[in-house]
């Protein structure tokens, strides 16, 4: 989708002074089947435009497919819409020189908060039923610290309020709206724990039902 040039200004705004690259919009469908919420974008997604777009992208396309969905079918997005970076000095050894990189890093809260804005408007646009938060950053970001992925990935939290920003734009309120929440493992969790493949496939499985 396309921001509006004044959510675009407000959420720059918002986020001054923050180490916060370019600007990924999400994109998807009104009321999709599934609205997907992850963490930020990485550099591939700033560069082609298109979220979850890298390899965490290609392990979720796997998991849509698992349940019979395509990309067109869900609207996907994140909690932060510009892309966290560190600043590191590296000694290049192919280059024989220190030399600066940019990699990406989890979103701190404020800049969650400051993206807010952006994340309130493709909620109120698309009107999904089903929330699929993918990371902890995704589940805190609507439900707060109450919910544990641990505890509820792959369960249904049915019929719950979500987090939006409060009329002073500095905070959060339970919506009136309510929606059901599914947290799951971020696509990218396999990476780093292969254990874990076999649970994430379980998982959404499970949303197969609540599709039904």
């Amino acid at each position: 989708m396309k921001y509006p040039k004044d959510l675009i200004d407000k959420v720059n705004k918002r986020s001054a002074g923050f180490k916060l690259e370019g600007i990924n919009e999400g994109a998807g469908p009104k009321n999709p089947a599934l609205m997907i919420v992850g963490e930020a974008p990485g550099r591939e997604e700033i560069e082609s435009h298109i979220p979850f777009h890298g390899a965490s992208g290609k392990e979720l396309m796997k998991s849509l497919a698992s349940i019979g969905l395509k990309r067109s079918d869900v609207y996907i997005t994140s909690a932060v819409r510009s892309r966290p970076y560190n600043i590191r000095k590296v000694f290049s050894k192919k280059e024989n020189k220190e030399v600066t990189k940019y990699p990406n890093r989890k979103p701190t809260q404020k800049e969650v908060l400051a993206h807010a804005p952006f994340l309130d408007y493709e909620i109120s646009y698309a009107k999904p039923k089903i929330i699929v938060t993918v990371g902890t950053t995704a589940l805190m970001r609507l439900l707060g610290k109450k919910y544990a992925i641990s505890d509820w990935h792959g369960k249904a939290i049915k019929d719950t309020p979500i987090l939006q920003l409060n009329q002073n734009e500095d905070g959060y309120v339970w919506s009136k709206e309510k929606y059901t929440v599914i947290p799951m493992y971020h696509p990218a969790a396999v990476f780093y724990n292969r254990k874990l493949t076999e649970t994430i496939k379980s998982d959404w499985l499970n949303i197969k039902d609540y599709l039904n």
